[in-house]
């Protein structure tokens, strides 16, 4: 059996941009994708602290020590401008890898990266 597991989470991180003529992800910082073990091209859960949306789209790097969240393509419909996000990625492992696994956590308002 296997079992999906939290691979990484950027914790509460506000957005910056909403592009609706993209075709399609989310660009996140890359120093902020780094510190939490993304990489490009991974599919990845949007949390929308501010209206509840719940959505999934793959990830493509932005410029380092920008800060840029942007929801791009049909996403953008479900975010505004300072909406705060968690976003979050799965790992696909067994219940025994799970027991030992580590998830990459970041919380960039408490100062330990970014904005």
């Amino acid at each position: 059996m296997q079992i999906h597991v939290v691979k990484s989470k950027i914790h509460r991180v506000k957005v910056t941009g909403a592009d609706l003529n993209y075709i399609g992800s989310i660009t996140i910082d890359e120093d902020l994708m780094d510190a939490a073990n993304i990489v490009e091209g991974e599919k990845i859960q949007i949390v929308n602290n501010n209206n509840g949306e719940r959505l999934e789209t793959y990830v493509i790097p932005g410029p380092r020590k920008s800060g840029e969240i942007t929801l791009n393509g049909a996403a953008a419909r479900k975010v505004a401008v300072g909406d705060i996000l968690i976003l979050i990625t799965y790992a696909i492992m067994t219940p025994e890898e799970a027991k030992t696994f580590s998830p990459s956590l970041v919380f960039p308002n408490d100062g330990n990266l970014l904005k």
